[in-house]
């Protein structure tokens, strides 16, 4: 299996990367973002672009893969709607169709959030746009496509956010995540779950569009 990471020098990208170099059934790796993770891997392959919404240049390099895991993503906090729009929706709409032109058999991925609105009119301006951009990934011509909406998400194996905030809120309540986990398993996943996850559901597909944390739990265990 041939798959194109989105996002992977984030925190959940970077669980989702270490789990696909780590699997013996994924053969070549993709990282596409605005930075290069800095790891040399002998079948990762990475591709820097100033421009996400705009694949024209390098269609060549697109072509014969099997699964693309969309985790690129910013906080909305201070962000106008039409800007948070700009990278939340419009970016994995841009890299959805110039990937399903090339792939009609690909499986797309998205990370999305939990309390997502699907229905894009909710007075909740993040949700509003993340509903937008997984309506378009269930739009694309392509053989699946999924959104994954986690809830809490405990970081494994050194990873970290790079987003101060995060970092800091991670390091307060490590403590309390098991106790969490035990007592809300349908909200709590981490990194290597949620990379698990992905490679699943490309390799065998899942029976609902969106997947919540349980569903995500539940994935992650398929063919275990």
């Amino acid at each position: 299996m041939k798959v194109i990471i989105f996002g992977a020098t984030g925190m959940i990208g970077q669980g989702v990367l270490r789990e696909c170099l780590l699997d013996p059934e994924v053969e070549a790796v993709l990282t596409i973002g605005r930075r290069a993770t800095g790891r040399a891997e002998p079948k990762l392959h990475e591709l820097v672009l100033d421009d996400l919404h705009d694949y024209s240049s390098v269609t060549d390099k697109l072509a014969g893969y099997d699964a693309c895991f969309f985790c690129l993503g910013i906080a909305s906090a201070g962000m106008k709607e039409a800007d948070y729009r700009r990278i939340t929706r419009d970016i994995p709409a841009a890299a959805g169709a110039a990937l399903a032109a090339l792939n009609p058999n690909l499986t797309f991925v998205l990370v999305s959030g939990r309390s997502t609105d699907s229905t894009e009119k909710g007075s909740v301006m993040w949700a509003r746009v993340k509903g937008a951009a997984e309506n378009a990934v269930f739009a694309l011509p392509i053989k699946g496509k999924y959104a994954f909406r986690p809830g809490l998400i405990q970081p494994l194996h050194g990873i970290k956010s790079r987003t101060t905030l995060y970092r800091v809120m991670y390091v307060l309540f490590a403590p309390l995540v098991p106790l969490l986990r035990s007592l809300y398993p349908n909200s709590v996943s981490t990194t290597e779950r949620i990379g698990r996850a992905m490679l699943n559901v490309a390799r065998r597909g899942y029976p609902k569009q969106i997947l919540e944390t349980a569903d995500i739990e539940a994935a992650a265990n398929l063919g275990a």
